[in-house]
C-alpha cells in the first residue's frame, strides 16, 4: 500500500467527472510514462521488465489454479456474469515501489506489480484483494469517484483478506488477548490507508468516509463468507463453504 503524501490541492468533493490522477501515478507503465534510463538500469535493476513479467504471470497462473480464495473469487465473478479472463483482466506491470497492486475500474483490470509483488504469497494476497474490488464493481456497480463507495470496497477487502492474527499483532492493532475487539481497528486503518493511496484527500476525510460506511460494509462477507484469520484451515473452510454462497 502506498504511503500518503500531503498534497496542496486537497479535494473535498464526493465525486468528480473523471479518474485522472487517482492513484494511476503509482502505475507508470499503465500511464505510458515509464521510460527506462541509464540510471534505472545501473542502480535500480531495470532493463529486465520482460523477464519480470514472465515470472509474474507464471505465479499468477499458479495462484489461480491453487489458491482456494482466488478460486472462490473467480467463481463468484463467473456466477455473477463477470467472468475473468486472466489474459484480459489481470496484468503484470511495473509499478511505483510503494505498492504491490491495484484495480483499474476503467479497464476493469487487476494490476500485479511485477517489481514488488515477487512471491506467490504476495501475489495471492494482491489477487484476492483486487478481485474483491472487481467483484464489488461487477455486482454493486460502484462509482469509484465516490469516496464512500471507495471506502466501502476497501473495508471489505481489508476485512476479508487482511488483519489476520499474526499480521494484526505485528502491526500493533491487536494481541492474542483482544484480537476480536481490535480486528475492526485494523480493518479501519487499512481501509483509510488504501483510500489515501488512490484519492487526493486528507487523512481526516478518508477516516470520515470509512467510519460513515463501516458497519454496513464490515458486515458484508460476500462472496468469501468468513473473515480469514490467517490460518490455512480458514482458506479451506471458505472454499468448502462456497456452495452456500452460490459461488462453487
Amino acid at each position: 500500500m502506498a504511503e500518503h503524501k500531503e498534497n496542496k490541492d486537497q479535494t473535498t468533493s464526493q465525486s468528480t467527472d473523471n479518474y485522472e490522477g487517482w492513484g494511476f501515478d503509482l502505475f507508470p507503465e499503465r500511464r505510458g510514462t515509464y521510460k527506462p534510463n541509464l540510471k534505472n538500469i545501473l542502480f535500480q535493476g531495470r532493463g529486465n521488465e520482460n523477464l519480470e513479467r514472465i515470472k509474474c504471470e507464471n505465479k499468477v497462473a499458479y495462484c489461480i489454479s491453487k489458491s482456494p480464495l482466488v478460486k472462490i473469487m473467480m467463481g463468484a465473478l463467473r456466477r455473477s456474469g463477470c467472468e475473468v479472463n486472466p489474459s484480459r483482466h489481470i496484468a503484470c506491470e511495473l509499478c511505483d515501489s510503494s505498492v504491490h497492486g491495484g484495480y483499474d475500474p476503467i479497464m476493469n483490470q487487476v494490476v500485479i506489480c511485477q517489481n514488488t509483488a515477487t512471491s506467490k504469497g504476495t501475489i495471492q494476497g494482491v489477487l484476492i484483494h483486487e478481485l474483491i474490488h472487481m467483484f464489488d464493481n461487477c455486482t454493486r456497480k460502484l462509482d469509484f469517484r465516490n469516496i464512500e463507495h471507495l471506502a466501502c470496497t476497501e473495508i471489505r477487502a481489508a476485512n476479508l483478506t487482511h488483519c489476520g492474527l499474526v499480521s494484526s499483532i505485528l502491526e500493533g492493532h491487536s494481541s492474542i488477548f483482544n484480537f476480536r475487539k481490535k480486528h475492526q481497528d485494523c480493518v479501519k486503518h487499512k481501509a483509510v490507508i488504501s483510500v489515501l493511496a488512490v484519492r487526493n484527500v486528507t487523512y481526516e476525510q478518508a477516516k470520515e468516509a470509512v467510519e460513515k460506511v463501516f458497519d454496513r460494509c464490515y458486515a458484508d462477507l460476500e462472496p468469501i463468507g468468513r473473515r480469514i484469520r490467517g490460518r490455512t484451515v480458514d482458506f479451506e473452510l471458505a472454499y468448502a463453504e462456497a456452495f452456500l454462497m452460490g459461488y462453487d
